[in-house]
């Protein structure tokens, strides 16, 4: 992300990633999942720009990512991407096509709503995509 990042205090990191839990549970059970729990020691956060969860759910088998922070919320299965790295690149790669599909024949041009969501699906795309190609992000601590 070309940004520089708000130094926080503890609390206040805290509380980002506390609110940004509690938005991409909002977000799944808005699409009918109900988290069962998040596995923690696989989801991501840089705090106060992108939270990556990785979460189970109540009565599947699946696992999904989601995503919240400064960005469009969303989520994908597991299956999609293995990694917190590979599902950062595969939510930028969906919102550019997304916001493409949007875009293309002039539809958006007509619709300011359809796009203001182009547009915000262009940038999540643009600020998440460097933060997939920052090696020591994603280093295994040891």
């Amino acid at each position: 992300m070309t940004q520089e990042l708000k130094q926080l205090t503890q609390e206040e990191h805290d509380n980002w990633v506390r609110e940004q839990f509690q938005n991409a549970n909002a977000h799944l059970a808005e699409h009918g999942l109900i988290s069962d729990r998040v596995l923690t020691q696989e989801s991501r956060y840089l705090a106060p720009l992108v939270a990556l969860w990785k979460f189970t759910l109540q009565g599947m088998d699946e696992t999904v990512w989601a995503i919240s922070g400064d960005l469009p919320l969303d989520h994908i299965d597991c299956e999609s991407a293995k990694t917190p790295q590979d599902a950062l690149r595969y939510f930028s790669y969906r919102w550019q096509m997304k916001a493409d599909k949007l875009l293309e024949g002039g539809a958006a041009a007509k619709n300011n709503e359809d796009y203001e969501h182009a547009q915000e699906l262009i940038k999540g795309a643009e600020n998440l995509f460097p933060l997939t190609e920052m090696e020591e992000l994603w280093k295994e601590e040891v």
